[in-house]
């Protein structure tokens, strides 16, 4: 995108998302006081995620699971919509006792593993990780998600610049570690937004394979622009009446 469109939708972004933070206040404020007397945790939920240009941020959205969500994961990779991992044996079979077959490197949680163990973990599943019915979701969670009222905290994303009200979903960093090849690495050359040409033309649809994803993020890629981005704003409020079980 030229330097003028990408001015004229930075200046759309900060003055519509400034906007829409001071009407929804009252919102925001009645979804964070629910979540606060559901359960125990934080109000709002950051975690890294990588958009364009593979560029990290930290992504704000109000909390919908449970605290302990995160350590319940691997329990649930069998149930994921886009495919879930067979369970595979921890550790590297290559490697023999006190003789790694590659160099090591430090995992999550400071343990060392060898290199050809890393790369066997990172691509052991598929790109996308998504569950219907999740157990880890809280009952105003469920809520907020069927109104999308939880990705209102984006907004303050959007107004720093981290992304944009229109783009491809920014990504956890372990799908965006497994988007790299040739056919998915356009995505990346579009901004992350808030919603999107996937969110609009599959949300409440079922289930959506991830080459059907990669290709939708790789579409808007080749046309985003502020004209765009308004057609597709434009018809984001129909789909979020669009539930989904997810």
């Amino acid at each position: 995108m030229s330097p003028l469109p990408s001015l004229a939708k930075r200046a759309f972004d900060v003055t519509a998302s400034a906007a829409a933070l001071l009407v929804l206040f009252p919102v925001l404020l009645l979804a964070a006081l629910a979540i606060r007397l559901e359960s125990r945790g934080p109000v709002f939920y950051a975690s890294w995620r990588v958009g364009a240009g593979y560029r990290r941020f930290r992504l704000f959205k109000f909390r919908t699971m449970y605290p302990d969500a995160d350590q319940r994961l691997k329990d649930l990779a069998h149930l994921n919509q886009y495919g879930g991992a067979e369970a595979t044996p921890a550790g590297c079979p290559d490697c023999r006792e006190g003789e790694p077959c590659s160099p090591l490197l430090v995992a999550d949680g400071g343990a060392l593993i060898c290199e050809a163990e890393h790369h066997r973990r990172q691509h052991a599943g598929p790109a996308f990780f998504k569950l219907q019915d999740d157990p880890r979701i809280t009952r105003v969670g469920r809520f907020l998600r069927n109104t999308s009222i939880d990705e209102l905290p984006q907004l303050v994303n959007v107004l720093r610049g981290d992304m944009s009200l229109v783009g491809n979903r920014p990504l956890p960093l372990y799908e965006a570690e497994q988007l790299t090849a040739d056919g998915a690495v356009a995505r990346w050359l579009a901004p992350a937004g808030l919603t999107g040409l996937w969110q609009v033309t599959q949300r409440g649809t079922g289930e959506v394979s991830p080459d059907e994803r990669i290709t939708l993020d790789n579409t808007y890629a080749e046309r985003h622009g502020l004209g765009f981005d308004l057609r597709l704003l434009a018809k984001t409020v129909p789909a979020l009446f669009q539930s989904e079980n997810v």
